[in-house]
């Protein structure tokens, strides 16, 4: 322990001293945007927000001796103390800072989109909370694999849920060098490789117990922070909706159709296709479902969601009021605009509108505490996704696929371990090499390869006693490659990245397309099976329902 005590104090005073050494780097590698002076406040907040997890992680480091506390905090988390993390696991900075700037730009279309994102919450909550605790050890796949070829399944499951960690750690760590580039003056490659050295120190020293509270941590700065900057936002205007909506309209290019849906409407297939990928796709994220492993019992998990869903979509109110009060506030203030473009503009547009409202409403602190909750945000999206990776290399396939169940618990947390510092080194590799794409697209994909991969393959075999292995094989990996193939197809990809002249898909958005194949192939391919070792898994499904419905055998769960 204390070797691991020093080289994780190493690791961190390193990502410190790089951030602090080279707060006065040059220009950034590769980019045409304004960096913006260096804001000490935001270094130093940040720098306390570091120590202050680094401390919580030696904390973790001395409870964490099993498989169940490294995967699941020893399934000792309440569900106040949950929904708050999975909050903060759903919470990125893009959230904050894109759905701000989609509501400064489009008004109210920005909150149809986040209704979206919102929309998975009631199907967790109702249909599979319950179930997951009931059912799960470490990770979604021993739900899939409940009565069906644990090999196999656990083989497609582990494949599926690498490919949206990956993706969607590409994408967090690219935004997070991209923020920091911007905020702190960083270098991008410097920034990247901060954000994985500590992303590696969370995980492998704290494991889930560090990465809960972490989350836990951050979740609260991100609901004070924001909450503060529309509490100073509205008090210019009386703390009057009404007049922050007539003023908005005023000054908005839009006028009185700021409130009105607009283009999302203008492409009802892409809208939709959009809107079932982030319904769904949030019921198939395996940093999410991971979550629900980690309280003490079906009632805990329910409770979780309630109290996710309650912050969420309390963020989601500030977020649209920040947005609106940015049209006004932001908007007619020529300091925040360069050529008649917003300062500090991201991949897609003017995603510095709640920093640049911070700023307006509190100076150069409060700009300084909301941009360090942007990057201890990013930090633990990123944290929490490499744990999820990790845990389905080590559980799934090492474990479970390679040793057939007969691994040790200090071998198996040794490989996890490996797992999430290759993961990291994975994520700071492409980060930087993805440096000057648009990686919106990825996002796009790991919603929907979510969508179409994990979730229609997880709820089948909850709630339809008819699924097989051949089924669920079928379903799998047919969502898993169609979801990849449209987007990697669809204009954001062929045209945009690799330049094609045409799209071969017309539509960017792939869930309304590779759902119903996931679905299809799982219920065809499993009418097809007329196997044996088919009838007995359907006949299994009897105990599996009972275990689901009644958490019989559940206490023992995290013991296996």
């Amino acid at each position: 322990m204390g070797r691991l005590k020093r080289i994780g104090t190493t690791l961190g005073l390193f990502a410190l001293t790089t951030m602090a050494t080279l707060a006065h780097a040059g220009p950034p590698l590769g980019g045409t945007m304004e960096k913006q002076p260096i804001n000490v406040p935001a270094i130093v907040m940040f720098c306390l927000f570091v120590c202050l997890t680094m401390g919580i992680t030696y904390w973790a480091s001395r409870r964490t001796k099993s498989t169940s506390d490294f995967y699941t905090a020893g399934g000792g988390i309440t569900g106040f103390q949950n929904g708050l993390a999975i909050a903060g696991d759903y919470m990125s900075a893009a959230t904050l800072l894109g759905l701000s700037a989609m509501v400064y730009g489009q008004g109210y279309d920005g909150y149809i989109y986040m209704l979206a994102f919102f929309a998975g919450w009631p199907i967790i909550l109702f249909l599979m909370a319950e179930r997951l605790r009931n059912l799960g050890r470490f990770t979604f796949s021993d739900i899939t694999a409940y009565r069906l070829d644990q090999g196999k399944v656990r083989t497609m499951a582990a494949i599926s849920s690498l490919t949206v960690v990956c993706f969607y750690l590409l994408a967090q760590m690219v935004g997070a060098g991209q923020l920091i580039k911007l905020l702190f003056g960083l270098e991008y490659k410097v920034a990247i490789f901060a954000v994985g050295i500590l992303m590696m120190v969370y995980v492998i020293f704290g494991g889930m117990v560090a990465t809960t509270w972490v989350q836990i941590i951050k979740a609260c700065m991100l609901l004070v922070g924001g909450t503060l900057v529309a509490i100073l936002a509205m008090s210019r205007f009386g703390f009057s909706y009404t007049n922050v909506v007539a003023q908005a309209q005023a000054v908005h290019k839009l006028g009185p159709k700021l409130m009105y849906p607009g283009s999302l409407l203008a492409d009802p297939v892409t809208a939709i296709s959009l809107g079932l990928g982030l319904m769904f796709g949030t019921a198939g994220l395996p940093h999410i479902l991971m979550r629900f492993f980690t309280v003490t019992n079906a009632k805990e998990a329910r409770k979780s969601v309630l109290y996710a869903s309650g912050f969420v979509s309390y963020f989601f109110n500030v977020i649209f009021l920040l947005g609106l009060t940015g049209i006004i506030i932001v908007g007619q203030n020529s300091e925040f605009f360069v050529g008649g473009n917003i300062k500090g503009a991201l991949i897609g547009g003017g995603n510095m509108v709640a920093m640049h409202l911070a700023k307006a409403v509190g100076g150069n602190l409060l700009l300084g505490f909301l941009a360090a909750v942007a990057f201890a945000t990013i930090l633990a999206v990123v944290s929490g996704l490499a744990l999820a990776g990790a845990s389905a290399i080590s559980h799934d396939l090492y474990a479970r696929v390679i040793m057939k169940g007969k691994a040790s618990e200090t071998t198996e947390i040794k490989v996890s371990k490996v797992a999430t510092i290759c993961l990291g080194f994975i994520a700071i590799v492409l980060g930087i090499l993805f440096e000057k794409q648009n990686i919106a697209f990825m996002v796009g994909l790991a919603f929907g390869v979510a969508a179409a991969a994990n979730f229609p393959v997880l709820i089948l075999s909850m709630y339809w006693k008819g699924l097989t292995t051949r089924g669920a094989l079928w379903g799998g990996y047919g969502g898993l490659v169609s979801a990849f193939l449209f987007v990697l197809f669809s204009k954001s990809v062929w045209v945009d990245v690799i330049h094609f002249k045409a799209a071969l898909f017309p539509y960017t958005q792939p869930a309304l397309f590779a759902m119903p194949i996931a679905f299809g192939l799982a219920f065809i391919f499993s009418k097809l099976d007329g196997s044996e070792r088919a009838k007995l898994e359907i006949e299994a499904f009897e105990d599996q329902y009972v275990r689901g419905q009644t958490g019989f055998g559940a206490e023992t769960a995290s013991k296996h």
